[in-house]
């Protein structure tokens, strides 16, 4: 006799309860986009409260991109494992929690902490929530219109996160960046369990430890040492052997999962020009975005003296560029594929970037606001184009993996974002603030060039 397994079936569902499933997906997706970047605006007065400076700062946003950067991809796994819609609601949990603990936290150190077991549970949320969506949509069209949404969602939630941070800040201080998860999180824990099905892969794989640990103490050392980096000095004996150990990391993490029969990271997608573009592309796009942040918040609230309200208030622009074009670009995207969005993407971002190459102390605000809705246009139609790309050519069975992989390439993207910025910065005064970050802005142009660059390469593939 052999054993036999019975396959996990999915039900069919109604038009009206799939895209039920959506909007669940995406209210978790917001809160889990929003915490990424609401954080940013209230950095000074979270530095004031615990008196701490930039570079405890920038460890405050990035300790919770890192570990959520780093577990995405296990968090998929035990998804297929042991039932989508279970590790969905856990990471709700465990990120409501953190939350809360982020919210009382009476030191830098308790904050970061809080920090990054906030962003293990925004690892279970992020690339479960795609591929619950995923195997919800059967119908390719309308799966490619789904994905447009739930990315178009999650971007706009990074890119209201400063308004909202401003707002909260100036009405409840700091604190309320963080108590403002919690009715979020009630919500979709309970509609989750009223409106999800359960859902796994239809073989689940095996956790490859070794991987996970090799990729997480990757990608925390390549960015400490970019934090770290000016108070260390860049070729000091310290630098030189945390550059030499992350390198060994790196090369130890790609043997093992050669060797792997079930990998953590299939390394064979990235044989696939179109997907190994779109998980560059979904690194830049996020470069871009959290450098714009970071620099926007010290910029204005150090060197022009506006208030965090003000702040906030300053990238409404870039707020409604997003609002109004990641719909926009969901639908161009499940009508004629991924590749006008994207050219469109790349050369706002490219725009907007250039706009501030010359920023000084007396910049114009017109020229700020005209540069933050260009960023913002091109980020609104960023990312339903790359998401599409690195699922569309995979079966549904595979989403969780593609998913995951793109999600970590967007959270390293961000994490690389605040830490270039923030290492631009880390010793300007006020006054000489606006001079040290053009380099920043430059970055910001030269990630768009590169979204340009991977519209091109797809037209021609397509030929």
């Amino acid at each position: 006799m052999t054993a036999t397994t019975t396959p996990f079936v999915q039900p069919v569902l109604s038009a009206r309860r799939r895209w039920t499933v959506l909007a669940v997906c995406c209210l978790s997706m917001f809160v889990v986009g929003l915490d990424t970047t609401i954080v940013n605006v209230g950095l000074p007065a979270i530095g004031r409260g615990l008196g701490v400076g930039t570079r405890s700062l920038e460890w405050t946003v990035d300790a919770y991109t890192i570990v959520m950067a780093g577990l995405l991809i296990s968090s998929g796994a035990l998804a297929d494992r042991f039932g989508r819609r279970r590790v969905f609601q856990s990471g709700l949990v465990l990120f409501g929690a953190a939350s809360l603990v982020c919210a009382a936290a009476g030191s830098v150190g308790a904050l970061v902490a809080a920090r990054a077991v906030q962003g293990m549970g925004a690892s279970m949320l992020s690339p479960v929530a795609l591929a619950i969506v995923v195997n919800t949509m059967p119908d390719p069209r309308e799966r490619a219109q789904a994905i447009g949404v739930w990315a178009s969602v999650f971007g706009l939630s990074m890119a209201v996160g400063p308004v909202t941070g401003g707002a909260l800040v100036a009405a409840l201080g700091w604190r309320s960046l963080f108590w403002i998860n919690a009715p979020v999180i009630v919500a979709a824990l309970v509609l989750s369990a009223v409106f999800v099905p359960e859902s796994r892969g239809p073989r689940a794989r095996r956790i490859d430890a070794p991987g996970q640990a090799l990729l997480t103490v990757a990608i925390a050392v390549w960015i400490g040492v970019l934090i770290e980096g000016p108070r260390m000095g860049w070729t000091s004996p310290a630098a030189l052997t945390a550059y030499g150990f992350a390198a060994v990391v790196t090369v130890g993490f790609v043997w093992v999962e050669r060797g792997r029969h079930e990998p953590l990271m299939d390394l064979r997608l990235f044989r696939s020009p179109v997907f190994g573009g779109a998980v560059l592309g979904a690194v830049a796009v996020f470069v871009a975005l959290n450098a714009t942040l970071l620099l926007n918040t010290l910029y204005l609230q150090h060197t022009r003296g506006f208030t965090p309200l003000a702040a906030g208030a300053a990238t409404l622009p870039m707020a409604i560029g997003a609002a109004l074009c990641a719909p926009w670009s969901g639908h161009l995207v499940g009508r004629i594929g991924p590749r006008l969005p994207l050219s469109l993407a790349g050369g706002f971002i490219t725009a907007g970037g250039l706009c501030l190459v010359g920023l000084d102390r007396h910049t114009g605000l017109s020229l700020l606001l005209m540069a933050y809705l260009l960023i913002g246009i091109g980020f609104g139609f960023a990312n339903a184009p790359i998401t599409n790309t690195a699922v569309s050519g995979l079966p549904p069975a595979r989403a969780a993996v593609a998913g995951a992989i793109t999600s970590t390439a967007r959270q390293i993207g961000s994490a690389l974002g605040i830490a270039l910025a923030g290492g631009l910065v880390a010793h300007s005064t006020p006054s000489d603030l606006a001079q040290a970050s053009r380099p920043g802005w430059i970055l910001v142009a030269t990630c768009g060039l590169l979204l340009l660059f991977m519209a091109h390469v797809a037209r021609r593939d397509r030929r």
